[in-house]
């Protein structure tokens, strides 16, 4: 009984891998020849990307994460890839590149306030609180 207390316990604390996203295979990329295919067949051939530019009809973005988890502690990331397929103006590829996770850098986030000088009084309350110091002597010419 003991053993079996011990193997279970073993097995708890094994670390559990999940994968989230997809990026294609090297085969699945030798399908696309750059120069010739379309945003339309890239999609037909490989599937809809992850993500995709925003500017200009940017390029197709396919990511691919594989978390770890371990016991207690929060998921870790252990590898990540990121197929980059770019497209000239005509919206014909131009150029296929593939990211791990070693290319990366962490870019820190911060949130940044912008404080004002004047306290706590908002334009509004500025506004309606000059119209009862307002007397119609101040603009009367003498």
């Amino acid at each position: 009984m003991a053993a079996m207390l011990a193997v279970l316990a073993l097995t708890a604390c094994t670390a559990q891998y999940r994968s989230h996203g997809y990026a294609p295979s090297e085969d699945e990329l030798q399908q696309i020849v750059p120069g010739v295919d379309t945003r339309g067949t890239v999609e037909d051939v490989i599937g809809v990307p992850t993500t995709s530019g925003v500017l200009n009809e940017g390029g197709f973005y396919y990511i691919e994460s594989e978390m770890r988890q371990f016991a207690w502690k929060a998921p870790e990331v252990v590898d990540r890839q990121v197929l980059a397929i770019t497209f000239d103006e005509a919206g014909v590829v131009d150029n296929i590149s593939r990211y791990g996770l070693e290319d990366g850098n962490v870019v820190p986030l911060s949130r940044r306030i912008t404080r004002t000088t004047d306290g706590e009084l908002s334009f509004i309350r500025r506004l309606f609180g000059n119209i009862g110091g307002l007397a119609l002597g101040d603009f009367m010419e003498q």
